[in-house]
């Protein structure tokens, strides 16, 4: 995939090996699954898992359906085994655990809201390490699945900062990733679709894992 860089006289050269982020074709934007997270904004926020309102602007409409898919994470894992935290299910994705994937989503949140839209640096984000191993966001080993979901939810609430800051038509700023040039509104709507996607993993791996199931 490539990466070029905008608004310079000259071009700079273009990265074609980031391992995180792919394009379908020339023509459409490169999507990202990483991100990092820090308590900016203060202490560790519970989402509702409760539907948007029917009839409200867009966007409370948005951060509406993405706050529950946030919610469903935590809830999907209530109860989970310790033992079961970093166990693999899915035998073609061995590093995709119920912690791992929750590293992956507070990583995802970091790229879209801070590195790709407000243009910080990517440093510390596994997913953005070019001497990294595939899938090195998911290898947290060690870590306590409730500490992972802490920080998982620390950086969605710094999300929603980030999105109460800004208008939904204002487009990314980092130079490096055409990604960036999407606008606020498109993030929102590809974090939505990858949130979901994710809790739907969740889904699938808590039954294998215990049995447990359920919608919302």
């Amino acid at each position: 995939v490539a990466f070029p860089r905008t608004g310079g006289a000259s071009p700079r050269p273009v990265r074609t090996d980031h391992p995180h982020i792919k394009q379908e074709s020339p023509e459409e934007p490169l999507y990202c699954h990483a991100d990092r997270g820090s308590a900016r904004y203060g202490p560790v926020m519970t989402f509702s898992r409760e539907r948007p309102p029917l009839v409200a602007d867009e966007r409370t409409q948005l951060v509406g359906w993405l706050d529950l898919q946030r919610a469903l994470v935590r809830w999907k894992l209530e109860g989970l085994a310790e033992a079961d935290e970093h166990r693999a299910v899915l035998t073609t994705s061995p590093m995709m655990t119920p912690a791992g994937l929750v590293s992956h989503m507070r990583w995802t949140e970091h790229c879209w809201f801070n590195v790709l839209f407000l243009g910080e640096s990517s440093d510390g984000n596994p997913q953005f390490q070019e001497d990294a191993p595939e899938d090195a966001d998911m290898m947290v080993d060690g870590v306590p699945l409730a500490q992972l979901l802490d920080e998982f939810e620390a950086q969605c609430r710094e999300s929603n900062e980030i999105v109460a800051a800004h208008s939904l038509d204002d487009v990314g700023k980092h130079p490096d990733f055409r990604s960036a040039q999407a606008t606020l509104r498109w993030m929102l709507i590809h974090m939505v679709e990858e949130t979901a996607r994710h809790v739907g993993h969740l889904d699938t791996m808590r039954e294998l894992l215990d049995g447990q199931k359920g919608y919302y």
